[in-house]
């Protein structure tokens, strides 16, 4: 299974922090984007693709935690 930081900002006030992003199977981003399907995140979290995550951008925490007992 590919994964890849992904694209769901969690909308929040803004003063309780920045958006977060979501590790979704990476072959799903691009149909998510073109054709408005829902992805569903590690976390369980189900969203359409609508931004692309930077580098350095905050990763939802469940979503990374489940991503690192991967590579354990």
């Amino acid at each position: 299974m590919s994964t890849q930081v992904l694209e769901r900002p969690e909308l929040k006030d803004a003063d309780t922090g920045p958006e977060m992003f979501h590790y979704v199977r990476k072959e799903k981003i691009a149909e998510s984007a073109v054709m408005g399907t829902f992805v569903v995140a590690l976390c369980g979290e189900t969203f359409p693709v609508t931004k692309a995550a930077k580098p350095g951008s905050p990763v939802c925490p469940k979503c990374k935690e489940i991503y690192d007992s991967f590579a354990q």
